[in-house]
Order: C-alpha cells, then sequence, then structure tokens
C-alpha cells in the first residue's frame, strides 16, 4: 500500500497509532512500527527525563520509523518537544491545540509534524503553519474529543486542506479503513485497537472490558468540566457525570489519576478506561502483526467490491 501518508513517515502500511497516555508504551509502539505501521509512544503523563527512557527502549526494538504524542496542555511541552528533537524520532503528533510555534524547528530537524485536529479550522490553521499532514479525529474516538462525528469531520477536512489526512475516531478494522479512504483519507490512527493486543501493556482487566463491549457501552465523561473524554460503561463513569453537576470540584479531584489507575491497575472502582466506541468491534486480542495483516487484508477485500463489475457495485 502506497499513499502519501506512508511516503511521508517511510511506513509500510498507512496506519499509525494514537497517542495514549499510560497506554502507550515503548513496547507497543515498537511493536507497531515493526509490523510496518508507525509506532507513537503516548508522552500525556511523562516527564522529560521519561519520554527520553521511552524513545530509546522503543528504538532498541526496532530501527523503523516511531513517533511520539504531545499534547499542548502538559506543563512538560517544550522539554518534551526539545527531548523528541535531541533522541531524533520521526513524526510527533500533537494534541489539543495549535503547534505551529514548533513547527519551524521541528522541520529543521527533519521531524514530521502531524496536529489533531477536530474542526477544519484547525486543520487549514496548522496547514498554513506548515504541518505535514492532519489526523482528523472524530468523536467516536477514546479519550478526549471533539463534537464532531469521523464520517463529517474527515470529508470537511479532506476537502478544506491540500496536505494529506489521517482518519481516526471508531476505526478498528479494514472496513472502517476502507470508508475512511472512500472520504479522502490517505492513512487511519487507532487506538483502542491497539489497546486490545498481547504487546500492550495494560491491565488485563482493561483488555477484558474492551472484549465485553458493545458499541453502545461508553459513556461522554468531563463534558461539563471542559474536557470531554470517551471511556467505558462504569459505576465510576457514571459516578462523574454526577458529580459534574453537583460538585465541580470533587468530580475533578475523582478524575485525578483515573486513567492510570485503569491502565496499570485495572481498578474498576475509580479508574477512566478510555476507549473509542470501536471497542464495540474488537472480538480477540493478538499479537499487533496479526491485527495489522487482518485490518489490510479486509481493507483489500471490501475495495475489491467496488473495482469488480462481477460482483454487482459497479457497472
Amino acid at each position: 500500500m502506497r499513499t502519501r501518508i506512508t511516503d511521508l513517515l517511510g511506513i509500510e502500511y498507512p496506519i499509525t497509532m494514537g497517542g495514549m497516555a499510560w497506554a502507550g508504551t515503548a513496547k507497543l509502539a515498537a511493536a507497531v512500527s515493526e509490523a510496518g505501521a508507525l509506532g507513537v509512544i503516548g508522552s500525556g503523563h511523562l516527564d522529560p527525563d521519561g519520554l527520553r527512557e521511552e524513545i530509546r527502549e522503543a528504538k532498541a526494538m526496532t530501527n523503523k520509523p516511531i513517533g511520539v504524542n504531545i499534547l499542548l496542555l502538559s506543563p512538560f511541552v517544550d522539554d518534551l518537544v526539545r527531548v523528541s528533537i535531541e533522541e531524533k524520532v520521526n513524526a510527533i503528533t500533537f494534541g489539543a491545540g495549535n503547534p505551529a510555534k514548533y513547527i519551524p524547528d521541528l522541520k529543521e530537524h527533519g521531524i514530521k509534524v502531524i496536529p489533531v485536529v477536530a474542526s477544519e479550522s484547525l486543520a487549514k490553521l496548522v496547514e498554513r503553519s506548515g504541518a505535514d499532514a492532519v489526523v482528523a479525529e472524530g468523536m467516536e474516538s477514546g479519550g478526549h474529543i471533539g463534537e464532531v462525528t469521523t464520517i463529517v469531520l474527515v470529508n470537511r477536512v479532506v476537502k478544506s486542506v491540500k496536505i494529506p489526512v489521517i482518519a481516526a475516531g471508531g476505526i478498528a478494522d479494514g472496513t472502517g479503513m476502507a470508508a475512511a479512504f472512500a472520504l479522502g483519507a490517505e492513512g487511519v490512527q487507532m487506538g483502542t485497537r491497539f489497546v486490545a493486543t498481547e504487546e500492550a501493556e495494560v491491565h488485563p482487566e482493561y483488555k477484558r472490558k474492551i472484549l465485553r463491549a458493545s458499541i453502545r457501552d461508553t459513556m461522554i465523561t468531563g463534558s461539563k468540566l471542559g474536557h470531554p473524554a470517551r471511556v467505558l460503561r462504569t459505576p465510576f463513569a457514571k459516578k462523574i457525570i454526577e458529580l459534574e453537576t453537583k460538585n465541580f470540584e470533587e468530580a475533578e479531584r475523582a478524575l485525578l489519576g483515573s486513567l492510570r489507575r485503569a491502565v496499570k491497575e485495572g481498578d474498576t472502582s475509580s479508574g477512566s478506561f478510555m476507549a473509542g466506541q470501536s471497542a464495540g468491534l474488537i472480538e480477540d486480542i493478538k499479537p499487533v502483526k496479526e491485527v495489522i495483516k487482518d485490518i489490510v487484508e479486509e481493507f483489500k477485500e471490501v475495495v475489491s467490491r467496488f473495482c469488480d463489475k462481477n460482483r454487482g457495485w459497479i457497472e
């Protein structure tokens, strides 16, 4: 498979890993890269030294391209960018804002800059600032989300910018990937699907919850706190939604550290199990290499239906 995304990143398949705090470890990122996609280390919970360690660990496991995700809300953002440059990562995906101030320096060092956007206005803004591509992430995704669905957002962003677009949100298989390409995307980003793999260093309970989930088993917490996030439906998630309307400060305190407790401890009583609606599409835990192989094969099968006139799709 070859698109502008594979050419840009030097990868075999136009698939990138979502930047997941706590779950996006060096081991998982290296496995994704080794399988021909772009593994991305999630730095949302890391300080500069922690990120440096993760990058070096990933590079010890693979010589293929490695990316880093940096949240612009991080108190260490300047230092995380500096460490990424010093450790010569291949790409950075930025979340939660406009990374324009960092783009010239990163490009000077040969690092590809791929902001995550939730609107066409931000996509156009980062394109003007020199971004190499964008991730258009719809509200079906896990973790912090915007307000527009993937199908509408990708459709609009593709028509608004000339740089390549990576689709994200609700994508966990080849059918979803084909749908994204039909909208004009040239790559897809997946997070939840990679959490449900053998290499993911998350608590077994996290993986079990994803396997048990239906497409209706997620909730949005934090909407009234100003930072909505999609998580798996649990009594804790329901409690947070109730607290948001009654006690703002108590809700904030309860959420503090809740993702770590879910990822590392499988804590069902006080953990936020971030996951997208695509959790309802995932039926098994496999090695990353098999997951990507299955996605690509299904993608090709779906696309072939449109190309084979004998199947009745196109005369």
